[in-house]
Parts: C-alpha cells; structure tokens; sequence
C-alpha cells in the first residue's frame, strides 16, 4: 500500500499537470495552414468531443513516467493509465477525474480500493476550444525571447524558449526555485489542430521533459467514478511527503507559467 500511495502522488502530479499543460501551452498554435492533404486528427474547426493522449515525462535519467489519458469534454471527465518505476520494477495506477474528485487505483488490482482527493477541475470547454481554433491566442505568447516556426508537410511546429526562466522542483521537499532554461514546441496539423506538444526544463543539475502526444480525437470514450464504498479518502497534505521518496524525485516546472507566456514574468 505505501508503494501504491508513492505511485499515486505521482500519477496525480501527471494528470493534473497535463491537463494544465494542454489548455495553457496549447494556445500557442496556429490556424488552418491550406492546400495540403487532410491528416488523421484534423477537426475542420469543430471542437473535439474527446482525445485520447500519451504522455511522456523523463528527467534525463533511466526513469521515464508514461501515461495514456482519455478525455471525454462532453461529460467533463478524464481518465489515465499511468506507467512508472520504482526503484526495482514497474507498476501502474488507473486514474479518473469526476466532478471534483480524482480517483487512484493499482491497475493491477481490480479488487483493490481507490484512493480519492478532491481537485479542482480543468475547464474541459476551454481546452476543447483551444485544441481547435487556438489561433486567436497565439499571441499570447509574449514572454519568450526565441521563436521559430518550422513547417514539414501538413505540420507545423512553434519553438519558443528563454533563459534565466524561474524554476521549481514540484516533487522536491521543500520546495526551491532555481533559474534555468525553458523550452516549448507545439505541433499542429492540416487543420490547425494541435497534434503534439513539448515542456523542456533544464536547471544547472537537473532536467525535466514533458511529451504530449495527440492519439486520436472523438473516439467514444466512457468514464465512470467507483461506487463509494469502494473509495478511502486521501489527504492533499500527505502528497509532498509521497512525492520525496519516490524513484521519479525531480519535475522542474517553470515557477509561473502564465505570467511567462503572457510575458509579465522577467526572463533573459
């Protein structure tokens, strides 16, 4: 069970991160590039009624944290099978986000308990929008002090970085901000869809990656929340201690990624 709640904190981190990730970083895309051939994800500008993604976290070590998350934005809900290490195997945990509540469960066990924490909810709606027309928000991105656009095929990828970015071990106890550098792409398709994105976080000791990857869009996707009496609370308090004796112990993110790309951070 100590191994499980350990693996928790970290899924919980995944989801909840990702979700935040697509509907800020994913506003720095672009419009419908014309005259090229359709591709698999393409949307014709209406907004998803699902996606499926796969999300991939390493920081420069043997230690990668994978995870597959289905989003339903017609129901507001979302769900993740997430893969990571500990210090000598594998193990997985399956996560649901309903309303307001995570639920975690060793996948691996189908007669366990979940665990379940209340968590303040993504705006579902805003990053469907976004996944879609995001254009109108590309700029936005205002913080960043090297940009590029590189075009191959029917994609499209924007690059913007920055140096002396304000960054913070969220899995470190306690927590401490170091400067570092800061590296975004996003990728997006035929229509202007997003297809893909990256995080990139580097510290004079440290390095943090975040891959997500679009699987597909409006597959019928069904997410249910456990009957209660299945469930046992978890307290937000006891996640930091989780989190410090974990084999994945390192996850720079940059301190305020709002202000970075609205650009009132101060970078150079």
């Amino acid at each position: 069970m100590a191994a499980f709640k350990k693996s928790y904190g970290i899924a919980l981190a995944l989801l909840a991160f990702s979700l935040t990730f697509m509907g800020i970083v994913f506003a720095a895309t672009d419009s419908n590039p014309s005259g090229i051939a359709k591709d698999g994800l393409v949307l014709n500008g209406i907004p998803p009624r699902s996606a499926s993604l796969l999300v991939t976290v390493s920081n420069g070590q043997s230690y990668t944290v994978s995870a597959t998350i289905n989003v339903n934005f017609d129901t507001s809900r979302a769900e993740a099978i997430v893969q990571f290490p500990l210090l000598f195997s594998q193990t997985s945990v399956d996560l649901r986000l309903v309303g307001d509540h995570v639920y975690a469960e060793a996948a691996d066990i189908s007669s366990g308990k979940w665990l379940e924490i209340v968590e303040r909810p993504p705006s579902f709606f805003g990053i469907a929008l976004e996944l879609t027309q995001p254009a109108p928000d590309l700029n936005l991105i205002k913080g960043f002090h090297h940009e590029s656009i590189t075009k191959n095929g029917y994609s499209t990828t924007y690059d913007f970085s920055s140096n002396d970015v304000a960054l913070t071990n969220v899995l470190g106890t306690p927590k401490k901000t170091v400067l570092g550098s800061l590296g975004v792409t996003v990728t997006t398709g035929s229509g202007g869809e997003v297809t893909g994105a990256t995080m990139t976080s580097r510290s004079r000791n440290d390095m943090s990656k975040i891959i997500v990857h679009v699987l597909s869009y409006n597959k019928r996707t069904v997410i249910t929340a456990p009957s209660p009496s299945d469930v046992n609370p978890l307290k937000v308090s006891s996640l930091r201690q989780l989190f410090s004796t974990t084999s994945i112990a390192t996850l720079l993110l940059p301190e305020n990624i709002s202000a970075l790309v609205e650009g009132t951070s101060q970078v150079s």
